[in-house]
């Protein structure tokens, strides 16, 4: 509070004298509290948590996670491009590191080796304008891989926006659904620059722009494989990108409300998925609030109030087969989990398979 002195006088005129009179006023100053950018409070929140969460593994990820994203392209099996995994290879140095468990011809991915931070070159169109690969970190196709997505499945991905597990998926019928109407365009205009035309007017993939959890009301067991890729803190995004950015002070009450959130889109894939079908639940934090406890309390719920059994599939082989690729943290309760390391700086990817018994 600040204040200031205002000096008065008036004049005696039977004495001839002037007296003066001072008076203090008080200026109530407002008080601001001190703006810190959206990216150092998401560091200061994983520092807090993510130290006490990983430990000694905290200070190498949090290096990681604060340098440039590693990127893999993701072929295009839609495009009549020639010769574009050869070039790949060729001038980039990249190598395919992941496919498909059995459709190896259909997921393909291209990568550049540990160490090697260099980029891709920007895709360019066939000559019916379709582009020959996607641009997207690579540790992301794991969940969809790990679905195990075969022709002739029904596929449902909950949380589809921007696209890059949408194309992996679409070998198959799909329906594609996101809520944010923004998001959803998005999704359309990557679909219309990977995918053919007569692909999309043959009604192969269905988008839908609606809010997940109302889902299990019409889409009960209707589905083979559903992929729940869900909001979240979206770690490495946070650390490094002011825009759009969840730990702004503005979006604190949406940030506290994600697990709640996460826990019943899961409940809405599980619900959509036919008995002996698999869901994936998968994100891009760290946060084993946002990950093995969302999953843990979703197959509760599930058990308890809709009567449903949810098993948890062992993905210990699927992280041994990607270890040349990926760095995964050892031993968590449910699920993997791929962390940045700046010899394979790809991740955060969380991913948990789940299968619906009846």
């Amino acid at each position: 509070m600040a204040a200031y002195v205002c000096t008065r006088f008036c004049i005696n005129k039977s004495k001839g004298s002037i007296r003066f009179i001072q008076r203090r006023y008080r200026v109530q100053t407002k008080w601001v509290s001190p703006k810190f950018p959206a990216t150092e409070l998401a560091l200061h929140n994983f520092d807090t948590s993510y130290s006490k969460q990983l430990r000694g593994l905290w200070p190498s990820i949090r290096v990681a996670m604060l340098c440039e994203q590693k990127y893999g392209a993701l072929i295009n099996s839609f495009s009549s491009a020639p010769n574009v995994i050869t070039e790949l290879e060729r001038f980039n140095r990249a190598r395919t590191c992941c496919s498909s468990t059995q459709y190896k011809s259909q997921y393909q991915m291209s990568c550049f080796p540990k160490g090697d931070i260099s980029r891709f070159k920007p895709a360019r169109p066939d000559s019916s304008g379709i582009l020959g690969y996607y641009l997207l970190d690579a540790a992301s196709v794991l969940p969809v891989l790990a679905l195990d997505v075969q022709p002739g499945r029904t596929v449902l991905d909950l949380c589809a926006a921007p696209g890059g597990k949408t194309l992996v998926l679409l070998q198959t019928h799909s329906v594609t659904n996101d809520l944010s109407g923004s998001r959803t365009m998005r999704l359309c205009r990557t679909l219309q620059s990977y995918l053919p035309k007569e692909f999309l007017d043959e009604n192969k993939i269905h988008i839908t722009s609606t809010d997940g959890r109302q889902l299990r009301m019409t889409e009960e067991k209707s589905f083979d494989r559903v992929l729940v890729d869900i909001p979240c803190t979206t770690d490495k995004h946070s650390a490094m990108v002011e825009e759009n950015n969840v730990f702004k002070r503005s979006r604190t009450k949406e940030r506290q409300k994600l697990p709640l959130l996460q826990t019943q889109l899961l409940l809405s894939g599980i619900q959509a998925t036919r008995q002996g079908g698999n869901v994936v639940y998968s994100t891009c934090s760290l946060s084993q609030l946002q990950n093995e406890c969302v999953v843990q309390q979703a197959i509760s719920l599930a058990q308890q109030e809709l009567g449903i059994t949810v098993q948890v599939q062992d993905l210990r082989w699927f992280a041994q087969r990607f270890s040349d690729t990926f760095h995964f943290a050892p031993q968590l309760s449910v699920g993997e989990l791929i962390l940045p390391h700046l010899r394979a700086n790809f991740g955060p990817i969380y991913m948990c398979k789940l299968q619906r018994m009846n």
